[in-house]
């Protein structure tokens, strides 16, 4: 049976690591007794850390390895083609989607799982038009493989994730669109001053009534995102956001980043 992640899961997974985290702790207590009975000579040897927290969002711990992780989708991610994404970013994104997965949690959203055909749907798109799986030719089952291996992925995680993410878009269309109206003259408007001066003099512009569909709908994705960044810039003010690393304590302090398509 094919696990399926969604919020409820990763609230659950959450609870899961503050129980490891305290395990983590109890045994960091316990080392200088252990190191009393080292061998001589072997005190110099350095530890061996399996994993660490990095951040915690309203007791909801952030591990090392989940910085990691997000580094290594990133590749997945249209909106980062040409650019790393660096530590700092990511926990910006981790402690933006912690914050989204609690209140979906709280709200009790009842957001449908995505179907299985939008994944797969997803999942087309991106192999066929990423620009990174384009030059490696995922296209092809084995361009796709060591695509994925060059990327420290497979095939169960990127489903995973995809799947996730959809949960995180569909909750965020739910919440935002609903009475959101876009006016006639609002679209008039937009084709007037924003599509019209993007063609050459003489060259023939589309008829608004022809454009008017994709133009509302541009109009009320930008509304959708205004309303969506003042609410998690709330989130983040409200919220108990403790960064434990000092090398990426400068995220805490920047903009909320659901992190290019959430």
């Amino acid at each position: 049976m094919r696990r399926e992640l969604s919020s409820r899961t990763i609230a659950a997974r959450g609870h899961a690591r503050g129980w490891v985290c305290g395990v983590c702790l109890a045994c960091v207590a316990a080392a200088p007794a252990t190191a009393q009975a080292v061998p001589p000579g072997t005190e110099s040897a350095p530890p061996i850390v399996l994993d660490r927290v990095v951040a915690v969002v309203n007791r909801h711990a952030i591990l090392s390895s989940d910085l990691d992780d997000e580094i290594r989708l990133s590749i997945l991610d249209p909106n980062g083609a040409g650019r790393t994404l660096t530590r700092e970013r990511a926990l910006q994104q981790l402690i933006s989607r912690a914050l989204i997965e609690q209140q979906m949690n709280k709200e009790d959203a009842q957001t449908a799982m995505p179907a299985q055909a939008d994944v797969e749907a997803r999942l087309a798109e991106i192999r066929k038009q990423l620009p990174a799986c384009v030059r490696e030719k995922c296209d092809t089952d084995e361009g796709w493989k060591a695509f994925l291996a060059g990327h420290g992925l497979t095939p169960e995680r990127v489903e995973a994730y995809l799947r996730y993410r959809l949960e995180i878009l569909r909750f965020i269309e739910q919440r935002f669109r609903q009475g959101i109206r876009i006016s006639p003259q609002e679209i008039a408007a937009y084709y007037n001053e924003i599509l019209l001066p993007q063609y050459a003099p003489g060259e023939a512009a589309p008829p608004l009534q022809q454009v008017s569909p994709r133009i509302e709908e541009i109009l009320l994705q930008q509304q959708v995102n205004a309303l969506f960044d003042d609410w998690l810039d709330n989130l983040r003010k409200e919220g108990d956001v403790e960064v434990l690393d000092p090398s990426l304590e400068a995220a805490a302090a920047q903009a909320p980043a659901a992190g290019g398509d959430p």
